[in-house]
């Protein structure tokens, strides 16, 4: 499919009031995020950044990027990405301040302990390399060899080991394999996804989701599906980080919004989820399944309380 109606399709969805791919976690999921995004959102510029950055135009990258933080400023692999742009324009602590925020972000995000740790090499603070490699090898002991990222710690410890020997004006590698991820490989991962939850297997759905999300950067329904596996997981507090990124995103979300006062009915506040139902309720002039599940929801919860 070209590129023209392929906006065609998103730009229409969006008028449609497609804002999301969920409506019913026990569902099919629908259609993948690269197909679903809205024209021109976070998920959107995140794709623009990567191509930029690819295609070496560091400028353009670190704008699209910056885009995407000014939404969610605590996304990693965002972050990551800004780095890599900022690395790529020479701006050595620009790319610092980035790499430390996504490691912030996210301990286990080896592409951000690598780049950061060059980075400490580059600016002659080898302490902190010091620590960023001691962190991956904790990693690489704690993963055992078999963990899914087993290749990719052992591939960075490696690099971060021989650039913390190496002279400090040598050339160091900043394109971890998290660049190249393509929207092809996203959606895959996605609907893998939304087939795991189908059957209940939420940390393997996590696992795939954070896939989906090095392609997509914060899209709101991969956000949307995260709170929800972790909500299954008994994780209230991630849950509820996911959903309101994923509102930060796209206000009107419905699956998230829905998500979100569910959420609200099992910590016992109903007046929060009745705000989210109104906000629903304002969203679906003709109404919409997603509030009909939360009133279902809160009623019940209602009829228990009584």
């Amino acid at each position: 499919m070209g590129r023209t109606s392929r906006l065609t399709l998103l730009m229409a969805a969006l008028l449609a009031g497609g804002t999301g791919l969920l409506a019913n976690p026990g569902g099919s999921g629908g259609s993948s995020p690269s197909m679903s995004a809205p024209s021109y959102d976070p998920a959107a510029e995140y794709r623009k950044g990567i191509e930029a950055l690819q295609a070496q135009r560091y400028q353009e990258a670190k704008k699209a990027f910056e885009r995407v933080l000014g939404v969610a400023p605590g996304d990693a692999n965002t972050n990551l990405l800004a780095g890599l742009a900022s690395a790529g324009l020479n701006d050595l602590k620009a790319a610092r301040k980035y790499y430390e925020r996504a490691v912030k972000a996210d301990k286990e995000l080896v592409g951000a302990r690598r780049e950061l740790g060059f980075t400490y090499v580059r600016l002659g603070e080898k302490e902190k390399a010091d620590a960023q490699l001691a962190a991956l090898k904790a990693m690489q002991a704690k993963c055992g060899g078999a963990c899914a990222k087993a290749a990719e710690i052992g591939g960075a410890v490696e690099a971060l080991s021989a650039a913390i020997g190496a002279p400090p004006q040598a050339r160091l590698d900043t394109r971890p394999s998290l660049l190249f991820a393509s929207a092809a490989a996203g959606d895959r991962a996605y609907l893998d996804a939304v087939g795991l939850i189908n059957e209940g297997r939420y940390e393997a759905a996590i696992e795939s989701l954070n896939a989906a999300r090095a392609a997509f950067g914060p899209h709101p329904d991969v956000l949307t599906y995260l709170g929800f596996a972790h909500r299954k997981l008994g994780r209230h507090d991630a849950a509820e980080l996911y959903y309101r990124a994923a509102l930060a995103a796209v206000p009107d979300h419905r699956g998230a919004t829905e998500y979100y006062g569910e959420l609200m009915v099992e910590r016992g506040d109903l007046a929060g989820a009745e705000r989210m139902l109104a906000k629903l309720e304002d969203y679906c002039d003709f109404g919409c399944a997603e509030a009909d599940e939360l009133r279902r929801w809160i009623q019940a919860a209602r009829s228990r309380a009584s």
